[in-house]
């Protein structure tokens, strides 16, 4: 029969791979059409062993074996490994996000911060037609991440890995579970200076490397203010121009004469207050 094999392999521990539901509960994970090999690495296997419930610093068994499917399946014998998984302890404080939109530079990517061990957090506005990335531990190509083929990243993966349009995210990433997060989120200007007054939001993007919001555009004379996701439950205002702006507070920046601005914005460590600028170019 002139038709491909499909590949695959299957793990388990040695207790569910006896009786009437015999690997019943295995893990699989494809190969392809006529492939014969794959490459696992030790942090793929330690998280097999890990999901399967092994305890961490004690060696214990995963079994193993390949399936070749055609009309049927046929299995080949199994093999037992001798595991012993670990909890990997991340104390790094960074990741940064290279992609298209910066060319590619892990040194002057966006870069997400620790807010827990393993996890971090932070935003990155992507242009349209440059919607490619990828995470790596430090400012250069020496240890990266890429897309595992089922939504979350594999360490030093090829490919990479896509936001779903153009716009700004909260970008979250969890190392201890190799997952992440995009979440559209952007800062905007809003009020009777902007170009959609108070009816609409005028986005911002994150300037990654000042890690700042930012707009350049024509404003007229009037108010502004500034609120999260075109929604009034996060927005920011102040009763008198300066460089600070109160969270929920009623007032707004008076821009005296029309022009073109260059508007900037970023929340305080405390979040009662932000600092701000608009500036007439």
């Amino acid at each position: 029969v002139d038709a491909p094999v499909t590949y695959a392999l299957q793990f388990d521990v040695p207790a569910d791979t006896i009786g009437t539901s015999a690997w019943a509960n295995a893990t699989t994970i494809a190969v392809g059409e006529d492939v014969l090999s794959k490459s696992l690495q030790g942090i793929d296997l330690n998280e097999i062993a890990l999901d399967f419930g092994l305890p961490q610093d004690v060696e214990g068994h995963l079994v193993v074996r390949a399936v070749a499917t055609l009309d049927r399946a046929v299995y080949s014998e199994a093999i037992v490994l001798t595991v012993t998984p670990f909890v990997q302890v991340i104390t790094q404080t960074v990741l940064y996000v290279p992609g298209q939109y910066q060319n590619w530079d892990p040194a002057t990517a966006a870069q997400l911060h620790a807010i827990d061990a393993g996890v971090f957090q932070g935003f990155v506005t992507f242009p349209e037609g440059a919607l490619e990335f990828k995470f790596t531990n430090l400012p250069n190509w020496d240890e990266f991440y890429g897309p595992n083929g089922t939504g979350g990243i594999t360490f030093m993966a090829d490919g990479n890995l896509f936001a779903p349009a153009a716009g700004s995210y909260q970008v979250t990433v969890n190392l201890n579970t190799l997952s992440y997060t995009l979440t559209p989120y952007s800062f905007g200007i809003i009020g009777t200076a902007t170009p959609g007054g108070w009816d609409a939001d005028t986005d911002m993007a994150w300037d990654h490397q000042n890690e700042q919001w930012t707009w350049t555009g024509n404003l007229v004379a009037g108010a502004l203010k500034f609120r999260l996701n075109d929604a009034w439950a996060t927005n920011y205002g102040t009763d008198t121009n300066g460089t600070v702006m109160y969270f929920d507070n009623q007032g707004a920046h008076n821009v005296t004469e029309a022009g073109n601005y260059t508007v900037t914005f970023a929340v305080d460590a405390n979040p009662a207050t932000a600092t701000y600028s608009v500036t007439l170019n």
